[in-house]
């Protein structure tokens, strides 16, 4: 099982925002947007995680983060598209 090249910079997380394509459940948000063939560095799928202080202080963002990381490193590693940007949005619920 490989893992997936993460978004890390702030701009690479405003365009899949800017997109405006996202599914919501009560344990995250993800959000998707396809790239554009001149800006893939690779033809892999990338994701980012991001959880906000609404979800706790730092121990609890930090579990939540891992959570959602393994997570994705078993589900998106099989089933991502190839060429899409995902960003994983951790709620309070990503702690239950």
């Amino acid at each position: 099982m490989s893992v997936l090249p993460r978004l890390k910079r702030r701009p690479e997380f405003l365009r899949v925002a800017a997109t405006r394509r996202k599914w919501v459940a009560p344990g995250l948000i993800v959000q998707v947007r396809k790239r554009h063939v001149e800006e893939a560095s690779t033809k892999d799928a990338r994701v980012g995680f991001t959880v906000s202080r609404k979800v706790g202080n730092s121990v609890k963002r930090n579990r939540a983060r891992r959570r959602l990381k393994a997570a994705a490193d078993i589900m998106m590693t099989r089933h991502a598209q190839e060429g899409m940007d995902f960003v994983i949005i951790g709620r309070k619920n990503t702690l239950k």
